[in-house]
């Protein structure tokens, strides 16, 4: 009963808040103009991440309780916030973005303790990461943080995709009695669950890099509070629960890797851009893009409960059906077949990355 009380709490106050930042948005200025890049097609008042923040610093001030880590947390939540009000209104570079970011990540790391220190492998036990592990807990919080800001594409896409992560925290640490992470993941859920009322299309306000990289900030943090000591299974249950942010990101990397482009340089080809380009509408691409992240949120309770051998299986069948599916809808680039080893050429003809056309390697295979 005290968890519904929760989340129907911060669900309202992010929903009663929600019209008077965006008044406030609008009238400093902090408004998105449509470019060619983008869906929308008239200047819309960003700021909305401050709602969702509000809601979760309320939701703990009523249900949170004592935890020596909270405070570095909420130190790095407000220089993140910071960074994305001053970005949101003045346009940051992604340099000073990652600069802001690090500094968020220091405090968590050095001020709450908050990093991976050990990892355990088969057949070679536990190993203490030490330094490794201050350089995977900053790569985790970075990529995280902007694997967010990179969904954020369509009305309701980021948040609902982070309603969808908080809800599954929130089973996974019932399951596993972390009472620290599922009071602040329900509170987090009900704060972004408010805010969606307003952002779902056709939206009212945007939830700008303040909410993009506050969301994707606070859900890398709190995934690390329970995976500080891991095993090599359990460390892959926080990318599932991340599953449509990671890989889309990931994608977006080798794509731009392939093409010779700057990691920072936007395209669009991701995963919304890509399923809007079938005709769907926004409401239909983002459902189900819902219904992704549900998927993989669902393979991730899954795959936390069964046996060793069989969630190895489970994992095998969903990287294979994410590679084709990659390859198939063209998040590696318009030009590359599935599992990425031939690429197509402007006339069909399927030709691999050094050239080589299908029939070529058959005759070269021949020759052999």
């Amino acid at each position: 009963m005290e968890d519904i009380l929760i989340y129907l709490f911060c669900c309202s106050v992010a929903m009663a808040i929600t019209p008077f930042i965006s008044k406030l948005a609008i009238k400093i200025g902090a408004v998105d103009k449509p470019n060619k890049r983008k869906v929308h097609n008239r200047v819309m008042p960003t700021l909305g991440g401050l709602s969702i923040f509000i809601a979760f610093l309320l939701g703990h001030v009523f249900f949170g309780y004592p935890h020596f880590q909270f405070k570095a947390i909420l130190i790095g939540s407000i220089i993140i916030i910071s960074s994305g009000i001053i970005d949101d209104k003045f346009d940051l570079s992604p340099k000073f973005k990652v600069l802001f970011q690090l500094v968020a990540a220091s405090i968590v790391i050095f001020y709450g303790g908050i990093y991976l220190k050990s990892i355990t492998l088969p057949f070679f036990g536990t190993i203490k990461l030490t330094y490794l592990g201050y350089f995977l807990t900053y790569l985790w919080i970075i990529g995280v943080t902007n694997a967010i800001n990179l969904i954020d594409g369509l009305d309701g896409l980021a948040s609902g995709v982070a309603t969808i992560t908080f809800m599954t925290m929130y089973i996974l640490a019932t399951l596993e009695g972390d009472y620290f992470v599922m009071t602040y993941a329900l509170i987090l859920a009900g704060s972004s669950t408010g805010f969606l009322v307003y952002n779902f299309h056709p939206a009212k306000i945007f939830m700008g890099d303040t909410g993009a990289l506050f969301l994707g900030y606070i859900i890398s943090v709190l995934s690390l509070m329970g995976f500080k000591n891991v095993t090599f299974i359990s460390f892959i249950v926080p990318i599932l629960i991340l599953g449509v942010p990671v890989f889309d990101t990931f994608f977006a990397i080798i794509r731009r890797k392939l093409r010779g482009q700057s990691f920072a340089q936007a395209d669009k080809e991701h995963l919304h851009h890509l399923l809007m380009t079938t005709n769907r509408s926004q409401t239909k691409t983002v459902l189900m893009i819902y219904g992704i992240s549900i998927t993989f949120s669902g393979v991730s309770i899954i795959y936390s409960v069964v046996s060793i051998k069989l969630g190895l299986t489970i994992l095998v069948i969903l990287f294979v059906l994410i590679q084709y599916y990659a390859g198939k809808i063209g998040l590696l680039g318009k030009h590359f077949l599935p599992f990425s080893l031939v690429v197509k050429d402007r006339g069909g003809t399927a030709t691999t990355v050094e050239g080589d056309t299908r029939e070529n390697l058959d005759l070269k295979d021949k020759k052999k």
